[in-house]
């Protein structure tokens, strides 16, 4: 890429790399000019160039895409789009979308697919424990369950223990059919899920029969130690502080743990979430860290994204409102009592 005060030309090396970047009839390009509509954009053979106040920041997208295209990544809508988000962020997206986590059943690449689960992805990485908390569709438990598999396929650990806790949201288990493992197995089954996802049926099968992996509720893992294990705590907003206490105390020598939770959907009966408040608590624990993730880190359809961000918009505009609400009760008090 080339600069001069008023213009950036980056060269593109590879009409198919071209094609690739500018999309089905230029529709990536159009995408760009649509977000950055203070910088012109024109393309001559395999230049581009690029004028106005984010020339630079435009180039840099065009050279990140180029790269992305290189590493054999196929563009799409949603991946310029999270590419845009990121370069804005001062992220590097072939940083971020070429981090290959595990290749999973079938093939499959796992690769963070956000700037924020690519912090995740580390932090489980680097720390003993890790709290990984966020809406729905960011990953959570997926990019978990990845990272467990990856751990236990490099003998890092020796099993993986899988966990929820089995709270009812608006049903009752006793009318469910079954035994207590039958009851309890559709709060499991997102875990399952994603397991499968990282090995195919026949080796989750084996997994499962030989107690390599353990899929099991939160209630089970009282009294018990759990050493040179992967451990992941899932939706763990319905878990009480003392049940979050209980967890945590049973992490032994060799063992990794991954928590992850939605504070925003929280079904315990009286609203004493075992999240609420844990970062103030345990904040600056050395090998533990928190991840927080957001309507931006969202990988589903576009429209959970948007659905995710109205709902942060009306719970912070919430917060303001009870604030306000509190500084004017205050205030009235401050009058009355100097009346």
């Amino acid at each position: 890429m080339t600069s001069t005060d008023t213009l950036t030309t980056v060269v593109v090396p590879g009409q198919h790399l071209m094609t690739a970047l500018l999309g089905p009839r230029d529709q990536y390009l159009r995408r760009v000019e649509e977000q950055f509509p203070e910088t012109s954009v024109s393309v001559r053979g395999n230049e581009i160039s690029l004028r106005g106040a984010d020339a630079e920041q435009v180039g840099r997208l065009f050279e990140e895409l180029v790269g992305l295209v290189e590493r054999g990544h196929e563009l799409d809508d949603r991946t310029v789009d999270r590419a845009i988000g990121m370069v804005r962020s001062d992220e590097r997206p072939t940083e971020v979308l070429t981090h290959q986590v595990l290749k999973g059943a079938k093939g499959r690449n796992v690769r963070p697919k956000t700037a924020g689960q690519k912090r995740y992805v580390d932090a489980i990485r680097n720390n003993i424990i890790t709290f990984g908390v966020g809406p729905a569709g960011t990953g959570k438990s997926w990019l978990a369950v990845a990272m467990a598999v990856q751990a236990l396929q490099a003998k890092q650990v020796q099993r993986i223990i899988l966990t929820r806790p089995a709270v009812e949201a608006g049903e009752r288990l006793g009318f469910l059919p079954g035994d207590l493992m039958a009851k309890i197995d559709p709060y499991l089954r997102p875990l399952y899920d994603a397991l499968y996802d990282m090995v195919d049926p026949e080796g989750a099968a084996r997994l499962l029969e030989r107690g390599t992996v353990e899929v099991a509720p939160l209630a089970f893992m009282r009294g018990r130690t759990l050493n040179n294990s992967f451990i992941i705590l899932d939706e763990a907003q319905n878990t009480t502080p003392e049940q979050m206490k209980m967890f945590l105390t049973r992490i032994g020598f060799g063992s990794k743990v991954v928590v992850t939770g939605d504070a925003t959907q929280v079904d315990v009966p009286d609203g004493r979430s075992g999240v609420r408040g844990l970062e103030r608590v345990l904040g600056g624990i050395d090998q533990l860290a928190f991840v927080n993730l957001t309507a931006a880190d969202v990988v589903r359809h576009q429209i959970v994204a948007d659905i995710v961000a109205a709902y942060e918009r009306e719970d912070a505009s919430s917060r303001r409102g009870a604030d306000a609400g509190h500084r004017e009760h205050r205030r009235q008090r401050g009058v009355s009592a100097d009346g």
